[in-house]
């Protein structure tokens, strides 16, 4: 038995070591990569371990950015379930994802200072434009935090001149964080059984993104038939 254990014990410890020589000198940043879109490999300055995956980061930031959240940089999983959000109108009244319970939803979550945001919206205008009469729903969700963000978000809002509905996320626990965001623009699709079935973080082609809608669109047809 003493061998057996001491046996186990070996193998654990070679089986560690062996993960720490495999560190490779570069590789991509598992945080840059999510929250800047960055593609090109960079020095290892640090990994982690995170259900028997290694995940290599560019500083000791990045890193210990991950080990608070791992979840929230790991392959999103379809489908899954979307948080019970409440979100505020502009007259603060509350909206929750019930409210638009069998439709297909856009969630968008942007800020007036994120320029890639602001490129978007005119796009997401044409999607909403194009499909909201065949149930499809686009949300934008401000996530400004300032105390007139209200005010900022309505100026912004007339200037870009959208018709989509937008929100504030001012409650206790904000829908961006239950959502896991970590950049912005960052966009979710959610069917009308209230599973996440697609998402989008950074600077995205929205061609990519109506090719997801029409595609649930048209199942969604083909099951009502």
């Amino acid at each position: 038995m003493r061998y057996f254990g001491f046996l186990l014990v070996f193998v654990f410890v070679t089986s560690v070591m062996a993960q720490e020589q495999k560190v490779p000198d570069k590789a991509l940043c598992s945080v840059c990569a999510l929250k800047g879109g960055e593609s090109e490999l960079e020095k290892v300055r640090a990994h982690s371990i995170h259900d028997g995956k290694a995940y290599y980061f560019c500083s000791d930031g990045c890193k210990k950015e991950f080990d608070l959240d791992p979840v929230a940089y790991l392959a999103p999983v379809f489908p899954r379930p979307a948080p019970a959000f409440v979100v505020e109108t502009l007259k603060g009244e509350n909206v929750s994802l019930n409210d638009y319970k069998d439709k297909l939803i856009l969630v968008d979550f942007w800020a007036t200072w994120c320029k890639p945001c602001v490129e978007m919206m005119p796009n997401l205008e044409k999607v909403y434009n194009a499909y909201s009469d065949k149930g499809l729903v686009v949300l934008g969700v401000s996530i400004d935090e300032e105390k007139d963000r209200i005010k900022k978000v309505e100026k912004f809002v007339d200037k870009v001149a959208v018709s989509y509905p937008i929100f504030v996320d001012a409650k206790q626990v904000p829908a961006w964080h239950m959502f896991k965001v970590k950049a912005i623009p960052a966009l979710f699709l959610i069917d009308g059984k209230g599973q996440v079935v697609a998402q989008w973080t950074g600077k995205v082609d929205h061609k990519s993104i109506e090719a997801e809608i029409l595609s649930r669109l048209d199942k969604k047809e083909e099951g009502e038939h």
